[in-house]
């Protein structure tokens, strides 16, 4: 009973770092209309940044400050949020798929980097040694596990209320305003490029932070981290929880991270281990059966926003009729 309710600790811990970062992209895509696909760069971002400040000295690399660990979340949240504004400020002329492309390749970029500049990330070898909340609890997974779930909840917490404060704020709005129709939107003397730097770099910053949590939490990263499949299990969790929710958002990184883990569970217990690395893409497939389940029941997904224009009561006009 105690290894099992330790389990469901950790399971809810990794689900709670997705969420967040699902809520980051939630805010770019559902509720601004912003097409990132460069998610694992800025959740690597977040990460690394926290890790070097946060470490003990280590010749081989720079870094190793030994800053405490609040500090290194606070960094890490502004170097994502920098960089999510920078590559916003340079990109967000572009539109649907280019823009999509050009995220794509952010985060290619920041892995590349990672891999090998060893003398500041530690290349392939990453980076370990990184400190964890209530460090001195490991010996006692039960509640080494709880310990850590409170405090990845209550970051969770704060992020969900602060995006619905927000959502629901003028500046939510106007955001909403130009996800539907951006030339009413700059009719009304409202700045659409100046508003989407500020949502793509707000969600960055969440991505960062999670990024910096997880890091802290397992206490070593890697490049592999935060390869491509990182960006496509986040967009699945959106889709699935529906896009526009901040709830679906986090409802979503729980139940497809359920089903990944399951599924992985599964392949361990049903396939003999010279099988296993083969069957481990059951786990795609098992996600990719589910989003097109969704797909064809809640196109908008599970708790999805209805639109904008359907919300505010607003009637579709009808075509002018020509005699």
């Amino acid at each position: 009973m105690i290894d099992l309710i330790g389990y469901g600790a950790f399971f809810l811990i990794n689900a709670l770092i997705f969420a967040l970062i699902t809520l980051g992209l939630n805010l770019q895509w559902g509720l601004t209309g912003l097409f990132n696909v460069g998610v694992a760069g800025f959740v690597a971002i977040g990460a690394y940044v926290s890790a070097l400040l946060t470490t003990p000295d280590d010749p081989a690399r720079f870094g190793g400050f030994d800053l405490p660990i609040l500090i290194g979340w606070a960094v890490a949240m502004a170097a994502s949020s920098l960089a999510a504004a920078v590559t916003g400020f340079a990109t967000l002329r572009l539109r649907s798929d280019y823009l999509a492309i050009t995220t794509f390749g952010v985060a290619v970029v920041v892995q590349l980097v990672a891999l090998n500049a060893q003398s500041l990330t530690g290349g392939a070898f990453g980076i370990g040694f990184i400190p964890r909340p209530f460090a001195g609890l490991a010996e006692n997974p039960l509640a080494f596990n709880l310990s850590n779930l409170a405090v990845v909840a209550a970051v969770t917490l704060v992020a969900w209320l602060a995006l619905e404060h927000l959502s629901r704020s003028p500046w939510g709005r106007v955001l909403k305003a130009l996800r539907e129709d951006e030339r009413a939107a700059v009719s009304l003397g409202k700045s659409a490029r100046f508003y989407r730097i500020q949502a793509f770099a707000v969600g960055g910053a969440l991505m960062g932070l999670a990024g910096a949590v997880q890091a802290h939490f397992i206490g070593f990263i890697a490049p592999d981290n935060y390869a491509p499949m990182l960006t496509f299990q986040i967009w699945v969790m959106l889709i699935v929880g529906g896009s526009g929710s901040n709830l679906g958002a986090v409802v979503g990184a729980v139940l497809v991270w359920a089903i990944w883990a399951g599924s992985g569970a599964a392949t361990a217990a049903f396939f003999p281990p010279e099988q296993q690395a083969r069957a481990a893409s059951l786990q795609i497939v098992a996600i990719g059966v589910m989003l097109c389940l969704i797909l064809l029941f809640r196109p908008s997904g599970l708790f999805g926003d209805r639109p904008f224009r359907r919300r505010l009561g607003l009637k579709a006009r009808k075509p002018l009729e020509t005699p």
